[in-house]
Parts: structure tokens; C-alpha cells; sequence
């Protein structure tokens, strides 16, 4: 658990695609640092296409890693 707290890139990233999915706006990307924000946007980029491709529900359900 404590391994998973100090990765922040895949935090990040985790973060990233649950807003995408959601359907929120790139403009909430909450990271400065250059790296965290690059795995966020790359994150949104992904959950953005599972929506569009209609992975949302549980049909989405197994691309989200449990946080």
C-alpha cells in the first residue's frame, strides 16, 4: 500500500482516465510537474476513448485499477 501512495505517476495517471471517463474537461488537470501532468493527460486521453467507445459502467469495469 505504501508502494502505491509513492508512485505518483501511476496515480496520476489512474486519476487522469477516471476524469476522462467521466467526461470532465482536460482544463482540471491538477498537476504542475511536467511528468505527473504528462501521465494525467495521457490517462484522459485513454478514458476519454473508452467513453466514446461506450466502456463506461461495468463494462468499463476492468480497465480501472482499484486506488
Amino acid at each position: 500500500m505504501k508502494r502505491q501512495k509513492r508512485d505518483m505517476n501511476s496515480r496520476a495517471f489512474d486519476r487522469g482516465y477516471q476524469a476522462g471517463v467521466g467526461g470532465r474537461s482536460l482544463d482540471f488537470c491538477p498537476h504542475v510537474e511536467e511528468g505527473q501532468r504528462q501521465n494525467w493527460v495521457t490517462g484522459w486521453r485513454e478514458g476519454r476513448s473508452d467513453q466514446w467507445d461506450g466502456l463506461t459502467g461495468v463494462s468499463g469495469v476492468h480497465k480501472i485499477r482499484a486506488i
